[in-house]
């Protein structure tokens, strides 16, 4: 059978241990927050942060409501401090220790009155080692973290720095890219500055005899027999799955360490026991590596659209010389390789799973919220099911925000959702770093523990350096060559690494040289197309001219804002401030107009003058294409239309950018990927997003749905010429290839129709699979057309569950229908268009309903037509 490679999920990971190991869980409420000035104390909760136990305690409001962001930089500029008594065992016999997984960003810790170290990372896990702190206290230890403002330390940071080339984009806060917190807490173009402070991940004391041992990170990776990073393997190999450990303590030579692999069924599929495995690490952590070769049949994991997805059950024990267990480690597996292809044409920049090159379909994810504990599992399951419900593949975890918990990545594995990771989502975003010795050590410490976090996870497509930085050549190449490439390169052969979300690629691929890639950078040969895009044009005159698109050969990022609806805007408004520029609408909107001229310099704090510049953008692109309503209205109704229609541009530039890039597949530049900016809001206000804060889709997310489809039919205009040609994009089910069939057709009442026929059945399906698409194209704008009111119908149907919607007069363009807020999930279609006397029955897919189905009642529907009223 066809092999590929193996990587996996975690399903859960237990620490090592004996059975006399004993863990002391720090989550919950039983901490007290209180300030430098103790004015203010108030029972605290772990993980979390300051602001969300301010909020509990009724100290402030809701950060997003109003004018909050603004009002509560008090939060952010004061000191704070967390603190909780603490019962353990005081005997000689134990180890103990202290185990934090994330704390945000800057604090001390004390333990027992005594202060055993300090934090300056949000991404890395710190252990502290408390055993002789222990015997000296009595049986009720107390512990404290103790907070400085991070804003206050990037700048004390970029003080001390010695870096005139670490320049980066200034938001609502300074010297992001000197601390190592998630850059987007500063402020974005989509998002506040908050700047959280908190234990925001889970903690625990752990006591253990003092010859066992205490597990810090566990990594499996499995590969190809001979696979390297960045290239293709030898598919008919059999696999390596490696297998390593990080502990602290000690283990005698005379150790073993025992693998079982079973299926969904529980049936064994490999079982090891492999005796003296090497250790290896440094004073402080060790490591025990294993190799084993599995020869044995497996099924192969693939991405959604491409084949079934098979996940198998790794059980990992450690043992001595005597078979007695230490402890064990459990992971989710999936066999599969993966690889990102950045060889010159005629090689094919493409994601290849399996021997096979993919079409990338997806999206970029930002952070769903400023508070990440408040992202529970079940809102991020909501997420996940959008973007597959979307016909989505890939999902881009953005550069400026942080690394994914692993709960995400079980259900992307789950779900067949492939991940590509930035490493930048950290900080590299968009600014140099500085390159001194502590800030890249810590830097290496983080990427390490990352790398060696999720590597299993099948759904983990490709690390990538940074967010859109090949600049200052220096500093570039020492932290995203030297240093993060060998985070990725020592670490596992079963991932791909490429220099940049927007990057040429590489020239050459060494890897007996210390720097085994040399990268492109500019150096391309005239008429080559060796590079990956983004675009953002904010001149919406050329917002459907494909000759203004960029040619590439991967798609990164590609995007325009809208307002989100007027049930999202309640969340953090009151009705009175439910008109276009609002004082509440403009503190939420942070995407400041700028030219390259002012791009470093814009004065933020004047952001009711900059905000006003990103309003316009999406009412002028409005008024320049369709039928507008009134601006001199500040009712609901009025406010409606307007953010209806800003959602209808959103949409329809990128449905035309969309279709561009999927036409590129059987052009020369050979596009295989396509990820839009962007998937989802981290609050209530204009953004890029398809799905709003709360999961709402917008009408751009019903577009990427079907403009997402397996086989689409799509108009290419020429604007200069007057030609339109179809484009019928077919997937070549068995190759997994994209081929492109043009159709030149006359400008005026020109009507192609193509059917098509697909006559190999894909591997993973057992009959042949008939695919159909509709769409439409008007060359002069809807706003100079002579529309006539289509008189559009709707009616619920009981027995069917579905809504009937039918134009009984006139085109209906960009139907709408809108859901209200009790009733949370999404139709099954939406922004269609309907000729005359057409009908279509549109289902609702419910997630939740808080009014014992009198929802249906509230659904609404209006087309373009509407704003002429």
């Amino acid at each position: 059978m066809i092999r590929k490679t193996l990587t996996g999920m975690l399903l859960a990971l237990q620490s090592l241990h004996s059975n006399s190991q004993t863990v002391i869980p720090l989550d919950g409420n039983s901490w007290t927050l209180e300030n430098a000035s103790k004015n203010i104390s108030v029972p605290a909760t772990v993980p979390g942060s300051v602001h969300l136990d301010l909020l509990a305690a009724k100290v402030i409001g809701d950060p997003y409501y109003g004018l909050n962001e603004v009002n509560l930089r008090w939060v952010i500029g004061d000191v704070w401090k967390y603190s909780r008594p603490i019962s353990m065992k005081a005997d000689p016999n134990l180890s103990t220790y202290l185990e934090f997984d994330g704390i945000d960003t800057f604090a001390s810790i004390k333990f027992c009155g005594k202060t055993i170290g300090s934090i300056n990372n949000q991404f890395r896990q710190y252990t502290f080692d408390v055993s002789s702190l222990v015997q000296r206290c009595s049986n009720f230890s107390h512990i404290e973290v103790g907070f400085t403002s991070a804003t206050t330390a990037a700048d004390k940071s970029a003080l001390n720095a010695s870096c005139p080339l670490c320049v980066g984009i200034n938001y609502e806060f300074d010297n992001m890219q000197f601390i190592r917190k998630q850059q987007c807490n500063f402020g974005w173009d989509w998002g506040p500055a908050f700047s959280p402070a908190g234990v925001w991940k889970s903690a625990r004391i752990v006591q253990v005899p003092k010859n066992s041992i205490q597990i810090q990170n566990s990594m499996v990776d499995i590969y190809c027999q001979g696979q390297l990073n960045n290239l293709p393997p030898d598919q008919r190999q059999p696999w390596v799955m490696n297998v390593s450990i990080d502990f602290l303590g000690h283990l005698s030579w005379s150790n073993s360490m025992a693998l079982k692999l079973t299926d969904s069924k529980n049936e064994t599929i490999v079982e090891r026991t492999l005796r003296n495995v090497n250790i290896g690490g440094n004073a402080t952590t060790r490591r025990m590596t294993a190799d084993i070769l599995v020869t044995e049949d497996v099924d192969l994991w693939w991405p959604v659209g491409y084949g079934n997805q098979q996940l198998y059950n790794l059980d990992i024990q450690i043992q001595d010389g005597k078979n007695n267990t230490f402890g064990t480690a459990k992971k989710k597996i999936g066999f599969r390789t993966v690889v990102l292809d950045q060889r010159e044409i005629p090689a094919i920049k493409s994601l290849e799973i399996n021997g096979r090159n993919i079409y990338c379909k997806g999206s970029n994810l930002i952070p769903p919220d400023s508070f990440w504990t408040r992202v529970t599992k079940e809102r991020m399951k909501d997420l996940l099911e959008s973007v597959i419900d979307s016909n989505q593949n890939m999902l881009r975890v953005w550069g400026g925000g942080s690394y994914l918990p692993d709960f995400v990545y079980d259900m992307a594995d789950e779900m067949d959702l492939l991940i590509w990771t930035d490493f930048h989502l950290v900080e590299f975003s968009d600014a140099l770093s500085p390159i001194d010795p502590v800030f890249l050590a810590n830097v290496r410490a983080e990427a390490e523990y990352q790398v060696r976090r999720v590597n299993h996870h099948p759904s983990m497509a490709v690390w990538v350096r940074n967010n859109e930085v090949e600049l200052g050549i220096q500093l570039y190449e020492k932290l995203f060559v030297d240093l993060l490439l060998h985070a990725v390169f020592d670490n596992t052969r079963s991932l791909s690494y490429s220099p940049s979300s927007i990057t040429n690629g590489y020239l050459s691929l060494n890897f007996s040289s210390p720097a085994p890639i040399v990268e492109r950078y500019f150096n391309v040969a005239p008429g080559t197309i060796s590079g990956n895009t983004d675009y953002y044009n904010y001149d919406t005159t050329q917002a459907f001219n494909n000759s203004a698109y960029p040619i590439g050969r991967f798609a990164t990022e590609f995007g325009f804002h809208s307002m989100p609806s007027v049930q999202t805007w309640l969340q953090v408004a009151p009705e009175s401030d439910l008109h276009f520029n609002s004082s509440t609408i403009l503190t939420h909107v942070h995407h400041y107009v700028t030219s390259t001229d002012t791009l470093l310099t814009v004065d933020y704090s004047n952001q009711t003058a900059s905000a006003l510049g990103g309003m316009g953008q999406m009412s002028i692109a409005a008024e320049q294409y369709y039928p507008v309503p009134p601006n001199d209205s500040h009712s609901i109704p009025n406010f409606s239309s307007w953010i209806y229609t800003t959602q209808v541009f959103q949409a329809d530039f990128m449905r035309n950018q969309i279709s561009f890039y999927r036409i590129g597949s059987g052009r020369p530049e050979r596009n295989l990927g396509a990820l839009y900016w962007q998937l989802n809001d981290v609050w209530q206000a204009p953004t890029w997003a398809g799905l709003e804060y709360d999961g709402r889709w917008k009408l751009l997310h019903y577009i990427v749905k079907d403009v997402f489809r397996p086989v689409i039919i799509a108009p290419y205009f020429n604007y200069s010429t007057a030609d339109l040609r179809g484009i019928r994009c077919i997937r070549s089910l068995e190759y997994c290839q994209w081929e492109c069939e043009s159709h030149l057709l006359q400008p005026f009442n020109a009507v192609a129709k193509f059917e098509v026929e697909v006559q190999s059945t894909p591997p993973h399906l057992t009959e042949p699979v008939t695919y159909t698409h509709e769409t439409w194209f008007h060359a002069v704008p809807l706003k100079d057309q002579a529309m006539i009111d289509p008189k559009p119908k709707m009616a619920y149907d009981d027995i069917k569950g579905k809504f009937a919607v039918s134009a009984e007069s006139g085109i209906a363009a960009w139907v709408w229908l809108d859901h209200p807020s009790g009733a949370v999930g999404n139709f099954e279609d939406n922004g269609f268009w309907l000729a005359p006397g057409q009908s279509r029955e549109v289902g609702f897919k419910v997630k939740g309903d808080e009014t014992n189905g009198e929802w249906v009642k509230s659904v609404t529907v209006r087309s373009l037509w509407d704003n002429k009223m």
